[in-house]
């Protein structure tokens, strides 16, 4: 029988799943160099997919007692902006249901912009609720950094379509009737909270690009407020805007 080309065999690894399907199998014994190369290209893929899995499944365990309860609306909260000179804080509550599966889902600031882009329409279509809480550079000078994000993260919480029975928050602690879970790097730990960082992030970064073509000096499309080289520079040379935050430094030296 004659033996499939490599282009051939390539287009047909793609919809591969098991390790013994018939194909696999079959082609395991041709010598080729460029078919010997393409299972060792799937082979990795496959682990990788494999320990995506594994790493989801390992995220779902503050998620999982919870569920096993007949705990049905967890609502996973983070919130992104906490260090830039300029903008608004920003923060998300998620509620996703039991079967929810997104490998790969982590903390927004390991993901590259791409896939977060991709996870942040996955999420927002898929989760039971979200909701968006955003605290502007004003009431950040009024009330502080850390009250502000609390503010943010509770306005997040009050914008979902259901109240949640439980609380799933990174490093925080909400003044809120609701039972809640404080958990450190939680946007590393919970599916909950790294779906509730990616839509924050893109939320804020969205905000920070809309901002850069009002102010275009300051580089907020790529610098999100962040007191960058070329952020500092034009503070010096352009001054402060109606969104720099007047409490940091150094735009608190700028306005004294």
């Amino acid at each position: 029988m004659e033996k499939k080309s490599i282009k051939d065999i390539e287009r047909l690894l793609v919809g591969i799943e098991r390790e013994n399907d018939p194909f696999l199998l079959s082609i395991r014994a041709d010598e080729r160099k460029g078919v010997q190369t393409l299972l060792k290209r799937w082979e990795k893929k496959r682990l990788e997919t494999q320990q995506l899995l594994e790493q989801f499944e390992e995220m779902k365990k503050h998620e999982r007692p919870l569920w096993n309860r007949g705990c049905r609306y967890i609502a996973g909260i983070d919130e992104v902006g906490r260090g830039p000179l300029a903008g608004p804080v920003v923060a998300a509550a998620v509620i996703l249901p039991e079967d929810f599966l997104l490998p790969g889902l982590t903390d927004s600031k390991k993901l590259s912009a791409q896939k977060r882009e991709h996870f942040f329409r996955y999420v927002k279509e898929h989760a039971i609720s979200y909701g968006i809480g955003i605290i502007d550079s004003r009431e950040i000078d009024q009330v502080n950094i850390y009250e502000a994000t609390k503010l943010a993260m509770m306005q997040a919480v009050k914008n979902l379509q259901h109240t949640p029975e439980h609380l799933l928050i990174d490093a925080m602690k909400l003044d809120l009737d609701i039972e809640q879970t404080s958990i450190i790097k939680g946007d590393a730990t919970s599916i909950s909270i790294a779906a509730a960082s990616v839509l924050a992030k893109e939320t804020r970064d969205a905000y920070m690009k809309n901002l850069a073509r009002e102010f275009p000096y300051y580089g907020f499309d790529k610098n999100m407020g962040y007191g960058t080289q070329e952020h500092l520079l034009a503070l010096q040379e352009k001054g402060i805007t109606r969104e720099h935050r007047q409490s940091f430094s150094p735009v608190k030296e700028m306005v004294d």
